[in-house]
């Protein structure tokens, strides 16, 4: 039997046996306090827009009409709406500065590890239909981002950019009707109605059908991956979903 000791390793504990192998985290920190702060607000955000924001569209129907008494009504339903959709805004900065922060202080971009879409995640998206089609028995290895990842993280700066300059907009149209020609006022207001609840629309449908799948339901993480409350995964997932990175940290098989 070899024996083992518990070591630390960047305030990580670790077992490391006493033969001299390189010594592997039992969990690796994956996002940092901060983010997982950002994500929750962001989840929290969401939820509250969504909520409120299709009993306000449809406020004609039954369920709706239901609904948005839960809310206390059309006004305070607005109200909560509205703060909501300002803090998701804000969080949204905030990540932003976060992020110009973070290469201030020295991170950078590397192939293996960028949230920034890659030549390689086009070959990724190839080889994995191949595999899921059994064309190739050999899957795509990812670094510490999947092309399903990047283009879940991207989708959100689309999403702000159209619901949240239209929700400003709607939400302020006094103050926002000043930065329009008053030829455009009067197809505006629609336009931008239509703008935002459309997306509002495909950021529900979007979430609920490729983020919460891909983070949540699939197999091996049904009911729920935990990584977005303790912002961990073990050294096993690692090796498994983001070899590429696992391999960067520790090199090949972890030795």
């Amino acid at each position: 039997m070899i024996d083992s000791k518990e070591i630390s390793v960047k305030g990580i504990k670790v077992e490391k046996t006493e033969v001299g192998e390189q010594a592997v985290p039992k969990e690796i920190e994956r996002f940092n306090v901060i983010f997982r702060i950002q994500h929750v607000i962001m989840l929290v955000t969401f939820l509250l827009l969504a909520f409120t924001g299709w009993a306000l569209k449809y406020p004609e129907i039954e369920p709706s009409k239901w609904w948005v008494r839960i809310w206390g009504g059309p006004e305070t339903a607005g109200i909560i709406h509205r703060t909501a959709g300002l803090t998701m805004l804000a969080d949204f900065v905030w990540h932003v500065i976060y992020l110009g922060y973070l290469f201030a202080k020295g991170m950078r971009i590397r192939a293996v590890t960028t949230i920034i879409p890659i030549p390689k995640d086009i070959a990724d998206v190839i080889k994995n239909y191949m595999y899921f089609l059994g064309i190739s028995k050999e899957k795509p290895r990812f670094g510490r981002f999947s092309y399903i990842h990047k283009f879940d993280y991207w989708a959100v700066f689309w999403g702000m950019g159209i619901i949240g300059i239209s929700g400003f907009v709607l939400a302020f149209p006094v103050f926002s009707s000043q930065f329009f020609p008053k030829a455009a006022l009067g197809w505006l207001w629609p336009m931008m109605m239509i703008l935002h609840s459309d997306e509002a629309l495909l950021a529900i449908v979007f979430i609920l059908f490729w983020h919460f799948f891909n983070e949540h339901l699939k197999w091996g993480k049904f009911p729920m991956s935990w990584t977005w409350i303790t912002g961990k995964v073990t050294a096993d997932y690692m090796k498994h979903e983001h070899p590429l990175e696992y391999e960067k940290m520790f090199g090949k098989e972890g030795d």
